[in-house]
């Protein structure tokens, strides 16, 4: 039974891989979108922020939340097509594992997100990022990231299955492509107006963000890691939660 699970998910990444190949606008975009951001802010604006440091070294594990907020997105319209093209309609005739379609999905988003946070990284120590980490804080780096892709992968099915059609799927993830610049991604808290910080400090974005920064440039994770673990966890489970309550209602009709 584990091994028809894996099978029919595995068939359904890669055909979601295929249609993002395909795509090669999307993918570019995907792919290009976060390093002109983190160019745009270490160029433009990282000259005006003081951050106590070099500010590329600051902006880089922001750009990773980018990268994931800029992959939901895609993700949520793919869902969202599938599901206005009647194509998930034909896959629930099929003796296959129910939600293989969407298991599918979230792995093709997965594994296109940490390739772009990838690139991201690869352009950003060219122009100079130089992180502190030896290999335990770079897999412990990586681990956090996969597990707030994964997690936000789950909502962008969620938002893609309810959607009315794709436009409004991607409308319906701007929250979170949005949520990174409320946050320590790009800017100290501290600078923030009082209002302003109450929310940035106890949202996703800043501890998931905060910790990567820290096992990155070796400066520890202080108190952050606890809630960046719990988010992701809280997170994924809601995406995933959410994802089945409406695929199965659909599955129904």
């Amino acid at each position: 039974m584990t091994a028809h699970i894996f099978a029919d998910t595995a068939v359904m990444f890669r055909r979601c891989a295929r249609h993002t190949l395909r795509s090669r606008d999307t993918l570019i975009i995907s792919l290009c979108m976060p390093i002109l951001v983190m160019m745009l802010f270490t160029y433009v604006f990282g000259g005006a922020i003081n951050v106590g440091g070099p500010y590329l070294d600051y902006v880089v594990p922001g750009i990773m939340l980018l990268c994931t907020g800029f992959g939901s997105s895609i993700t949520a319209t793919a869902v969202s097509t599938d599901m206005t093209r009647g194509s998930i309609d034909r896959f629930r005739t099929l003796p296959m594992f129910r939600q293989a379609v969407l298991a599918g999905h979230v792995a093709e988003s997965v594994v296109r997100n940490l390739a772009a946070i990838a690139i991201a990284i690869g352009v950003a120590l060219v122009l100079g990022y130089r992180p502190q980490a030896g290999p335990v804080g770079w897999l412990a780096a990586l681990a956090v990231i996969a597990l707030f892709v994964l997690a936000i992968s789950w909502i962008g099915v969620a938002l893609g299955l309810v959607a009315k059609n794709p436009e409004a799927a991607g409308g319906l993830t701007y929250a979170i492509m949005f949520i990174p610049y409320i946050s320590s991604a790009f800017v100290q808290t501290a600078t923030m107006p009082g209002w302003l910080r109450g929310f940035a400090d106890y949202q996703p974005a800043t501890p998931v963000v905060e910790t990567i920064r820290g096992l990155l440039n070796s400066t520890g994770t202080g108190h952050h890691a606890g809630p960046a673990l719990l988010w992701c966890a809280g997170l994924a489970v809601v995406g995933f939660a959410g994802a089945s309550v409406v695929f199965g209602r659909l599955s129904h009709r």
